[in-house]
């Protein structure tokens, strides 16, 4: 129970730095 929950902030935290990466590229000038 406790490593399907961590693996599953896992993959939410990945795809959140990912977005705010992106986020952050497009953003640029």
């Amino acid at each position: 129970r406790e490593n399907r929950e961590l693996r599953r902030a896992n993959t939410i935290l990945r795809q959140a730095s990912a977005y705010f990466a992106q986020a952050e590229l497009d953003r640029r000038p």
